[in-house]
Parts: C-alpha cells; sequence; structure tokens
C-alpha cells in the first residue's frame, strides 16, 4: 500500500489496483483503471500516484500539477525499472 497526504492505492493479489480516499489526491483511479493491470510498483508523491506496469510502461492519477498528468512525457515512459518520487 502507497498512500499521497488524502488516499491510499493497493496492488491486490491478482497484480489490479484499487485506490480511495480524496478524489483529488488519487483516491479516484477510474480514469486510468482499464490500464492498471499487471502492476510491479506504486509511488506517491503528497497528491499524486505514479504506477509501473509489467511491461514497463508507467500510468499516473491525481492531483495533475502534482505528477498525476504524465501525459507531456508519456511517449519517454517505457521500459521503466524504477521510479521514485518526492514528497
Amino acid at each position: 500500500i502507497q498512500a499521497t497526504q488524502f488516499a491510499f492505492a493497493a496492488i491486490l493479489s491478482d497484480e489490479r489496483v484499487v485506490t480511495w480516499g480524496d478524489t483529488q489526491c488519487g483516491g479516484d483511479s477510474s480514469g486510468v483503471q482499464n490500464q492498471l493491470r499487471t502492476m510491479q510498483r506504486i509511488c506517491a508523491t503528497h497528491y499524486s500516484f505514479a504506477a509501473i506496469l509489467a511491461d514497463g510502461s508507467v500510468v499516473t492519477w491525481g492531483h495533475q500539477p502534482s505528477g498525476g498528468d504524465s501525459s507531456a512525457v508519456q511517449t519517454q515512459l517505457s521500459k521503466v525499472r524504477g521510479i521514485w518520487a518526492t514528497k
């Protein structure tokens, strides 16, 4: 389980993710839920989450200005082996 300031994300045994808490801080992952399969690792900032999938791609959600929107660098986020966050 990882946590932002006001939300949680857990990787289930079948490698799916469940989130809860403040929707602005990553508690609502419904916008990316179809991408949250075969999870390997989740990192959190104060207000957003980033997750590495088994294929090395990265999915982000939560407060967009705090890292929840990675669309500007999405093409570079392939074959990712590790991910870390600042708080």
